[in-house]
């Protein structure tokens, strides 16, 4: 089924998610919602918060960032369920690249993220992973495990920036901007 988005302003948003036990009630139905959410919306990423479950999960596919010329190959076949994950090690070089958030439509911000990080968590089938991460994969990752910490792209850009997107972002909140998924507003309104 697909959930709609949660927008920008809710305060589940900048929640810390809690960790879940292997028999969450309603895992297998919401990582199933959650990719039917994710594909509807035509994101590669999408993190339990952002559909209003304030758990520590989320689930990427990055393949849309394989193909073409200049795609990133640590993206193919990159598609995962991470439960509780853990971010252990980052590296110190860093680059930027500019993210959107389908809780924030219509907003892109250049945001400077570490390009490997090693992360450990469950899967669906409750098997412990650990994994290396580097390019466009470790951005995603690191993008949704923002998320479970309350953390959006709106964060790591200047004050200055984000006082001059506080008409946009307010506008988000309000349902005053067009998008192509459902989205559930802060006051809990769907549309």
């Amino acid at each position: 089924m697909v959930k709609p988005v949660v927008a920008f302003g809710d305060p589940v948003l900048k929640a810390e998610a809690v960790e879940i036990e292997k028999n969450h009630l309603g895992l297998d139905s919401l990582i199933d919602d959650m990719w039917e959410t994710m594909y509807d919306a035509e994101g590669v990423g999408l993190a339990a918060p952002q559909v209003g479950e304030s758990i520590r999960l989320f689930v990427v596919d990055g393949s849309p960032f394989s193909e073409g010329e200049d795609g990133d190959e640590g993206c193919d076949n990159f598609k995962r369920v991470m439960i509780n994950p853990v971010i252990f090690e980052s590296s110190t070089d860093e680059s930027v690249m500019e993210e959107g958030c389908l809780s924030i439509p219509g907003i892109r911000e250049v945001v400077s993220r570490p390009n490997e990080i090693k992360i450990e968590y469950f899967d669906h089938n409750w098997d412990l992973v650990e994994e290396h991460l580097k390019g466009i994969a470790a951005r995603i990752v690191q993008h949704e495990y923002d998320h479970l910490d309350g953390i959006m792209i709106t964060d790591h850009i200047p004050a200055v920036k984000r006082r001059l997107l506080h008409g946009k972002l307010r506008d988000i909140g309000l349902g005053k901007v067009p998008v192509d998924y459902r989205m559930r507003l802060p006051k809990g309104k769907i549309r």
